[in-house]
């Protein structure tokens, strides 16, 4: 039996509502593109224990900005939904929908919960919006993100559990006209895929969009995507979580409102960091295994994360008169892509069984 978040899904329909408008955004039209080849058969992909871990987090959300073309508008997109429906081919799993089993009930019985990807073809959505107030430098230029950006991106505070509801599309697109510019986003379900098979599929679309929304089977330097998963050898299929419901999995909490910044590092403060990262001579490391630049960059995060947060505050003691100093931890958590480190190295193909972090 299907259910659906209700909750999420009137979540879901105020923050529409609330987009419209919000911040000089505004929505023209929706879609859904289909892949250009289609199949009369559906098939389940079930979700591997790490995939489930991602369910309850946003979606993965990434965007390039672009100068305006030349052909801009409805024709824009037009040939944008022409190279996504190709992309969509490749990657035909996400144009499914995520479908929840809840079994149980009976007071002798244990519920739970499964969550599998149904391969159904139906599509993705693609959005096309317009913000003529918004400038390319005013999102360019600014050393924290404006807040028009989160306009950008069509599934915006949703997690992955709220694609249930409603039927939501593991995948979504948006293309917002500025005033001179094009903001292109894409929107995935991170339990459904990482950031390498994010991007692999971005590339794949735009290589398409590119060569003038060639068809899905014209050959591309794109590699095709790996759409294997890979269970433990103990794990059963399906996952089955022990929750009643899929609603008892999702918390949902009000966040403070933060300031967000992305940060540009040349080759020479790259260089810079490298060399202050190993400050004491170490033994030389294997030809295979250099200083990379996200590990130069990484090995200063830490203490900036502490610095940012002053660590350091006062607290009353309950033990004696007075106060005490105490040091408050914060977490840490960086996603990468630990493959090339392996030896042999694996492919950088968006597999969907190489789920990573650190």
């Amino acid at each position: 039996m299907t259910h659906s978040l209700d909750a999420s899904a009137a979540i879901f329909m105020a923050m529409e509502a609330a987009m419209s408008g919000h911040y000089g955004v505004h929505v023209v039209s929706r879609r859904v593109v289909q892949p250009t080849r289609t199949t009369s058969e559906t098939w389940t992909l079930h979700l591997t224990p790490w995939d489930l871990q991602m369910i309850t987090v946003d979606y993965i959300q990434k965007g390039v900005l672009l100068p305006k073309p030349p052909t801009g508008g409805q024709i824009l997109v037009e040939h944008l939904a022409s190279s996504l429906a190709g992309a969509l081919a490749r990657f035909y799993p996400f144009a499914g929908r995520l479908a929840v089993d809840e079994s149980g009930g009976d007071p002798e019985t244990v519920s739970t919960v499964s969550v599998s990807l149904r391969c159904t073809g139906e599509g993705a959505e693609l959005v096309r919006a317009v913000a003529p107030g918004v400038t390319v430098a005013d999102v360019a230029e600014s050393l924290y993100v404006p807040r028009v950006v989160w306009s950008f991106f069509p599934l915006d505070g949703m997690v992955g559990a709220d694609a249930v509801a409603g039927a939501r599309p593991v995948l979504a697109a948006q293309v917002t006209e500025l005033a001179d510019g094009v903001f292109v986003a894409m929107s995935l379900n991170h339990g459904v895929a990482d950031g390498t098979t994010f991007w692999h599929l971005f590339n794949t679309w735009s290589e398409i969009s590119r060569s003038s929304g060639v068809d899905e089977a014209t050959k591309i330097s794109t590699p095709p995507p790996v759409l294997e998963r890979w269970f433990p050898d103990a794990c059963s299929v399906p996952v089955t979580l022990p929750f009643g419901k899929l609603d008892d999995i999702v918390r949902r909490f009000e966040c403070l409102p933060v300031e967000e910044c992305f940060f540009h590092f040349s080759a020479e403060s790259v260089k810079h960091l490298k060399a202050t990262a190993r400050p004491r001579p170490r033994p030389p490391s294997p030809p295979s295994s250099p200083c990379s630049r996200t590990c130069g960059d990484l090995c200063h995060a830490p203490g900036a994360s502490r610095r940012s947060r002053r660590q350091r505050t006062r607290c009353s003691s309950d033990a004696g008169d007075g106060s005490s100093t105490s040091r408050r931890p914060t977490p840490a958590t960086r996603w990468c892509a630990p493959q090339r480190r392996l030896r042999p190295a694996r492919s950088r193909r968006g597999g969907w069984g190489g789920r990573r972090g650190c």
